[in-house]
């Protein structure tokens, strides 16, 4: 069975469980899945969809967007097209193109980038910071915050998005958690010591939330 949803010709793939009620859901081949019992007829599940259509249409498009940015790499700031290739050993990056094997290849390739430039970055900017205790550089996925400074655990904790945007908004980040072991509050004495290292810090805040 097809349906139109949002001009496009959209498979709708039935797929017989025992279930009470039927459950419509999009996949990334983006493909329709009605999951239902085997009494449900197709002119059902039609109908169904013709109902709920302004919901299933924002559904096919979420699922479009998602699928569009998977084949971008974001990399310091810049976007490349992702071209894969059985033969590639290690990817790489040539104009505007990243080369890899597979997406595993490059899930590999984004960790490890996440630690060398992180590492570099924290390395260059900690000299800068006197009296401050050794700390433990982490990273992590986070949904709602780009770094944490943990006083009590002397841990930095950077957030691997942050690889995505440009190098000095990263080296923003850490400044910011790094003047946390001088003030732990974000007072203005906190902001002070961040426009010593920083002076155009609140034009990186408004990046940071723009990108």
């Amino acid at each position: 069975m097809q349906k139109v949803i949002a001009g496009d010709i959209v498979d709708v793939v039935i797929v017989y469980k025992k279930n009470k009620n039927i459950y419509l859901r999009f996949q990334k081949d983006q493909k329709l899945y009605a999951t239902c019992n085997r009494f449900v007829t197709e002119k059902a599940i039609s109908n169904l969809i013709d109902a709920n259509m302004p919901k299933i249409t924002k559904m096919y498009e979420a699922i479009k967007k998602e699928n569009l940015g998977d084949q971008y790499f974001n990399y310091l700031g810049q976007k490349y097209t992702i071209c894969y290739l059985d033969d590639i050993k290690n990817p790489y990056i040539d104009a505007d193109i990243i080369y890899c094997r597979n997406s595993q290849q490059l899930t590999k390739f984004y960790q490890a980038e996440v630690k060398r430039v992180f590492t570099s970055e924290v390395n260059r900017i900690k000299p800068y910071f006197p009296h401050i205790p050794e700390f433990t550089l982490k990273f992590r996925q986070m949904k709602t915050r780009w770094g944490v400074c943990n006083r009590r655990l002397n841990t930095v904790t950077l957030n691997t998005e942050l690889l995505k945007k440009d190098l000095d908004l990263l080296d923003y980040v850490i400044i910011h958690e790094l003047c946390h072991f001088y003030e732990a509050n974000h007072s203005s004495k906190f902001w002070d010591h961040v426009a010593k290292y920083y002076p155009n810090y609140k034009e990186a805040r408004k990046r940071l939330r723009s990108v």
